[in-house]
């Protein structure tokens, strides 16, 4: 018994310090959660529908919370939102409306000149990709609720020749 006692001594600071650590461990796995869930977080951004704004084969852009939770986003933001057909992913367009404006849009860009115009309920957005030709958004899907919207997108950080904020149109 007296061998385990003196082993239990000389462990004593080692176990101590591997506590601390661990405590130190858990409050950064915090503060990295409530950061990314609602400051701020990176996320990737790929496909032709936000051309020539983003690139076709990726873009890193930091998203901020906030102003979505304070109703501080409107038209010509970048925004992220989860998507209404497949609310497992995440889609990068353009706010174009508000709710109680009204939309013209081409209902098929290139196919043919026809225009359809349409008032955006209230708790509604209407958003649009830059590349018109080839994106899916409100045209399609129609206005989606103020809720879907994850962050505004303000910063790219990659690739490095496109370090920077993000234009507003």
């Amino acid at each position: 018994m007296s061998r385990f006692v003196e082993f239990m001594k000389q462990c004593k600071p080692f176990i101590k310090e591997g506590f601390s650590q661990s405590a130190l461990v858990a409050k950064f796995l915090c503060l990295l959660h409530l950061t990314n869930n609602y400051l701020c977080s990176p996320v990737l951004v790929y496909g032709p529908s936000m051309l020539p704004t983003l690139n076709l084969t990726g873009d890193v852009l930091l998203v901020e919370h906030l102003s979505t939770k304070m109703g501080k986003v409107g038209p010509g933001d970048v925004v992220v939102v989860r998507s209404p057909e497949n609310p497992r992913k995440s889609v990068t367009k353009r706010i174009v409306a508000m709710e109680g404006e009204t939309v013209t849009f081409l209902v098929e860009p290139g196919l043919s000149d026809r225009s359809h115009t349409v008032l955006v309920p209230k708790g509604h957005v209407w958003i649009q990709g830059d590349n018109i030709h080839s994106s899916r958004d409100s045209r399609q899907f129609g206005p989606i609720p103020y809720g879907l919207i994850v962050g505004k997108a303000f910063c790219r950080v990659w690739p490095p020749d496109g370090f920077g904020r993000l234009a507003q149109e």
